[in-house]
């Protein structure tokens, strides 16, 4: 069979080459392990939308890697054939670091949960997210603590009443859009799991972009959270509520267009009825932006409720990468030391112990 290939930039600059030996298809990166969510689960969806479009990349299996935390979402690594690497609470962020660094010949892939990502790996996740490290973050956003079975999380709504919030959550919830835009993720979307056309587009986006991706995935909980998320499913408000973007064009929305984003006297973005503000008034997007203000103003236009939900990518911009400096780093510092004529090798692979050679001046 022909050959798959594919650009570099579209693999998100990758240090191999981006062929396979024969045209790859969804079963191909299908693992032999039985899928083990509760039925009705979002996270099947999700599924399902990434296993489609991994052949697209055109790499090899050997060459993807998902590592997950803990979580219903962190089974994912089982359902791919892929590498894979079911770690520990909020460390997935870290985990993958070390192999962006380690390894430019993989595509590094990390899936967590509202409560994994924002709870205990919160300050893993910002810090992977401002470094620019060459990885993709799928953060799926049930607001609530599925696996330990119904808890409040970080994005649970005020007044949620769980198992751990009898008398309603007085916290005030994470936005993870607007969080991964603070910290200047380079590439940001948000998308719903039912929207496979929506969400498999975000995703192949943030696959192909060079530097820190996260994907923000609206998902249901059928058991601890059901229904959570379908007043953007079901019913006639559903696409006065949904804010598609599209890079380019104006913002504007509704069952006929007739919403649109613009510019509001306190500086920020608000919702108006275009018949009442002219076509002029409307707010283009360009998520290449540079300066992420627009892109932030956007993500405050959802609130809990969802009266106003964007999707889309936010952000598209690039700027080097932490894992390609720290690389330069390295070769730099090997190339002085051979022109020095020191042995790195040796040292790192001799004795515990070893003498420091006096100066001339008789000081060690």
């Amino acid at each position: 069979m022909t050959a798959v290939e594919l650009p570099t930039p579209s693999l998100g600059g990758l240090d191999l080459v981006p062929t396979t030996e024969e045209t790859q298809k969804a079963k191909d990166f299908t693992s032999d392990q039985e899928v083990r969510w509760c039925p009705g689960c979002g996270d099947y969806a999700v599924l399902a939308s990434v296993r489609s479009f991994l052949p697209e990349l055109g790499l090899k299996r050997e060459n993807i890697v998902f590592v997950s935390g803990i979580g219903c979402s962190s089974r994912f690594p089982y359902y791919l054939d892929t590498y894979g690497m079911h770690s520990i609470h909020g460390r997935a962020p870290a985990i993958a670091t070390g192999l962006a660094v380690t390894r430019p010949d993989l595509s590094v892939w990390v899936v967590t949960g509202d409560g994994d990502a924002l709870s205990i790996g919160g300050n893993h996740l910002i810090h992977a997210l401002r470094r620019n490290m060459n990885i993709t973050i799928l953060l799926f956003n049930n607001r609530i603590y599925g696996l330990t079975k119904g808890q409040y999380s970080p994005t649970s709504e005020v007044g949620k009443v769980t198992k751990s919030t009898p008398m309603g959550s007085v916290d005030a919830p994470f936005n993870p859009v607007s969080l991964a835009l603070g910290a200047e993720a380079t590439f940001v979307g948000r998308a719903l799991d039912s929207d496979r056309k929506g969400l498999t587009e975000v995703l192949r986006q943030a696959a192909a972009h060079r530097g820190a991706s996260l994907v923000e995935i609206f998902q249901d909980c059928p058991i601890f959270n059901d229904g959570s998320f379908d007043v953007l499913r079901k019913g006639d408000e559903v696409q006065q509520r949904l804010i598609p973007l599209t890079d380019g064009e104006p913002i504007r929305f509704g069952n006929d267009g007739e919403y649109g984003v613009v510019r509001a006297a306190s500086g920020g973005l608000e919702v108006k009825l275009i018949s009442e503000v002219g076509e002029d008034a409307l707010v283009v997007h360009h998520a290449d932006e540079t300066d992420p203000t627009q892109a932030f103003a956007l993500s405050r236009l959802s609130d809990q409720d969802l009266t106003h939900t964007v999707t889309g990518i936010f952000r598209n911009v690039e700027r080097p990468t932490y894992d390609d400096g720290a690389r330069a780093q390295v070769t730099a510092a090997t190339e002085q030391a051979q022109q020095r004529g020191d042995n790195l090798q040796a040292l790192l692979t001799g004795k515990d112990t070893w003498a420091v050679a006096p100066t001339p001046d008789g000081e060690a």
